[in-house]
């Protein structure tokens, strides 16, 4: 099925897109795993490679990378303001979709996701190997953070007590249920389960076909809409960590055009630990 969203020009281009601009100075394509061995074993010629654990996040603080730090990366990737860069990764694009919305909040202003991501390419058995690609470093300033693209604990408080914002809840309905705390496999976790007062269940897969590309408009509009997630109020996505959240956060924002969207990175890791903090159950 063709998603119709595999144009140059906006946020979404095709494999075979990347495939015809591997050489173009003027792009830095950028593989970003869930599976952080997976670039090692072979990825897109020219590709480099991030590693979310280390390198998108403060391990200290639990916290997104400073705009220091942020900087920082861009200029050892050999990115500048001007750079269209092309993110994918494995699991449909859940850390590339990360990536994606913290290059929004710094300001990078050509960003782009290759639909499919890792999994299609590797089904349509394209180049790849296991060399890192030679960088020539550059200096990089990033724009005044925007976070209004991302949402806090009172943000969310506020959406649950008060309805000011609709709550999507886009991990498996398993975890929605407090049936299990996290995906098999990974650790970290909270000390309750179940949901968020009010939110929604749509989790992030139903806005992939199973190609790993994106669904239509047509069709995400009739999946959120079904939930009742029209974008005639504000909306904000939450998961676990805030990977398949940001997913979420980048089919409402830019492939249905949802005025007001935010990523809850704290997510369910930072509800469920907290003190008091209500939770519904089915």
């Amino acid at each position: 099925m063709s998603t119709g969203l595999q144009t140059a020009s906006g946020v979404v281009v095709s494999t075979s897109w990347v495939a015809e601009h591997l050489n173009d100075p003027k792009i830095r394509i950028v593989e970003v795993d869930v599976d952080t061995k997976a670039y090692s074993e072979g990825h897109i010629p020219a590709a480099v490679g991030w590693d979310w654990s280390r390198q998108l996040c403060d391990t200290l603080r639990r916290d997104i990378i400073s705009q220091q730090k942020f900087e920082q990366l861009m200029g050892e990737s050999g990115i500048t303001p001007q750079t269209t860069v092309i993110l994918y990764g494995d699991n449909n694009n859940w850390f590339a979709a990360w990536a994606f919305w913290q290059m929004k909040i710094y300001g990078h202003a050509d960003v782009r996701l290759m639909d499919g991501g890792r999994k299609k390419w590797l089904a349509e058995s394209r180049e790849l190997t296991q060399e890192a690609p030679k960088i020539q470093k550059t200096s990089y300033k990033a724009k005044t953070p925007d976070y209004s693209i991302r949402a806090f604990l009172p943000d969310v408080q506020a959406a649950s007590s008060r309805k000011t914002a609709d709550l999507v809840d886009v991990r498996s309905p398993q975890e929605f249920t407090g049936e299990i705390l996290a995906p098999p496999g990974l650790p970290e976790t909270c000390q309750r389960g179940g949901h968020i007062p009010g939110a929604k269940s749509v989790p992030w897969a139903k806005a992939c076909n199973e190609d790993g590309t994106f669904k239509s408009p047509e069709e995400l509009k009739t999946i959120y809409g079904g939930a009742g997630i029209t974008g005639q109020k504000p909306v904000i996505a939450y998961c676990r960590i805030g990977e398949r959240s940001s997913h979420t956060w980048f089919v409402l924002k830019y492939l249905l055009g949802y005025k007001d969207v935010k990523n809850y990175d704290g997510s369910w890791t930072e509800w469920g630990n907290l003190v008091a903090a209500p939770i519904e159950r089915p």
